[in-house]
């Protein structure tokens, strides 16, 4: 445990240094226990486990673009992202690992007490067993605060899902090196920090937020005629809300009821628009993500070297809530978004989820306003006054490499309209927290920003204007 975040930052520091990471970029056909199907091209390991890179094709998708192929990793076995929580004089606080993922730009972030898949905690790669793994797996000991099967990034995994759980325990633990105890005050403080609570934390995190006062330790009250005020009275049960429960879930089904998209798995060799250059795969206008190898070496992990294919975004991503105050309390602006590869099809995501140089008029200049996501240009173009969060997180480091994200909540004016398209629909902070403990209800993004929300420290962040 430590006093204050400054003696974790030197802890965490400490533990950067003590171990040694190498990560080198490696062409794809010459993967260390990787190859590409003679037949169809796909990317898959020796071992039949882990993932395989493939093709996707997806058509009536029901966005600007109605039909598109690209790659997709496929992935169906879940795994486990698990935190485990322990009370020491009465203050719960959070065991939270500084582990190292290839994709990570710094290397090292905070990582759940576990995260694994499942061929990594059955020790397909024959390597060390997975510490704490006893905890999150029947038979266990302790409470289950939180079990969810959530889903992750469906812009670039075909229905996955994993395993999230927080479980509380009164037990010793003893603390392997690399691990500490976190408050949930102490974890509030260190969100701020970019690219440091990883985003596999976040997600599990999101099964937290209720177990947290509104505004914790941050002053306000529902009589606050101000922003925390009406933060406070948005996260209360019995706040007023524009819509009840059932109107959301009618909405939410209506969603789902007029998605037509479809999606089919497709040999990677054959994808048009993509090709396989310089030992990567590639769009033909090097848009989107590009498919390449690395090689690892980290002398910590449960294997000190492996190889592995990455995707790689091509640029960083907006992900944001527009908030409105209704009649004093907080409304989310909440988006049923049509998700290339949620087992679901449609997902409940923020406002604005994409990576707005994809938009960009001829690869220059400003969006294009044809095929612009709805609401960008809002966020793009909000002031300094408006933001009241802003973050740039990592998104999951064992699959995308360098893959980062802009996380905002950006408060709009009192004559922005409440009338919303029909794939949109205003929600509180509470009940959006109810969707939280139900699967293929709020995508991965959502689940951050909503971690990120909910646990803003007593001093937001002083508001930056979006570049």
């Amino acid at each position: 445990m430590f006093s204050d975040t400054t003696e974790f930052h030197r802890w965490f520091e400490q533990r950067c240094a003590a171990n040694a990471y190498k990560v080198a970029q490696v062409p794809l056909d010459r993967l260390d226990g990787w190859s590409m199907e003679a037949d169809s091209g796909n990317l898959v390991h020796r071992s039949g486990r882990f993932f395989s890179v493939q093709g996707l094709e997806v058509t009536d998708s029901g966005r600007a673009v109605e039909a598109w192929q690209q790659p997709i990793i496929v992935q169906p076995e879940h795994g486990i992202l698990g935190i485990l929580v322990k009370e020491f004089d009465g203050v719960p606080h959070c065991l939270l690992q500084a582990k190292m993922e290839p994709g990570n730009v710094n290397l090292v972030q905070l990582s759940p007490t576990v995260q694994a898949t499942k061929s990594n905690y059955m020790r397909v790669h024959g390597g060390r067993p997975v510490p704490y793994l006893e905890h999150f797996v029947a038979p266990r000991g302790g409470e289950v605060l939180f079990d969810a099967l959530q889903s992750e990034q469906a812009s670039w995994f075909l229905a996955k899902r994993n395993r999230n759980m927080i479980v509380r325990t009164d037990a010793d633990i003893p603390v392997l090196d690399d691990f500490c105890w976190l408050s949930f005050d102490q974890i509030a403080e260190l969100l701020q920090t970019d690219d440091l609570v990883n985003m596999d934390t976040r997600t599990v995190l999101s099964g937290a937020v209720a177990l947290r006062r509104p505004a914790a330790g941050r002053g306000a009250h529902p009589g606050d005629d101000t922003f925390d005020g009406a933060l406070v009275r948005s996260w209360q049960q019995d706040g007023r809300s524009l819509h009840n429960t059932v109107e959301l879930l009618s909405w939410f089904t209506e969603a789902k009821g007029r998605c037509t998209l479809s999606r089919r798995l497709v040999p990677l060799a054959g994808l048009a628009d993509w090709s396989r250059r310089d030992g990567i795969v590639a769009h033909a206008e090097d848009r989107h993500f590009t498919v390449l190898g690395v090689g690892v070496e980290a002398s910590n992990r449960e294997v000190t070297g492996w190889s592995q294919p990455m995707f790689a975004p091509r640029s960083q991503g907006v992900i944001a809530f527009l908030a409105k105050r209704v009649e004093g309390v907080l409304h989310l602006l909440v988006q049923a978004r049509i998700e290339t590869g949620a087992l679901d099809r449609i997902e409940m995501a923020p406002t604005v989820q994409c990576q707005p140089a994809d938009y960009l008029a001829d690869r220059a200049g400003g969006p294009d306003p044809a095929g612009c996501p709805p609401y960008l240009d809002t966020v793009l173009a909000a002031g300094r006054e408006q933001i009241r969060f802003d973050a740039v997180q990592s998104e999951e480091g064992g699959r995308f490499y360098h893959a980062q994200s802009r996380y905002l909540l950006v408060e709009v004016d009192d004559d922005f309209p409440l009338e919303a398209p029909a794939g949109f629909t205003w929600m509180t902070v509470r009940q959006l927290i109810g969707f939280v403990r139900y699967g293929s209800h709020l995508n991965v993004e959502a689940r951050s920003l909503l971690t990120l929300l909910g646990f803003l420290p007593a001093a937001v962040r002083e508001p930056q204007a979006v570049a």
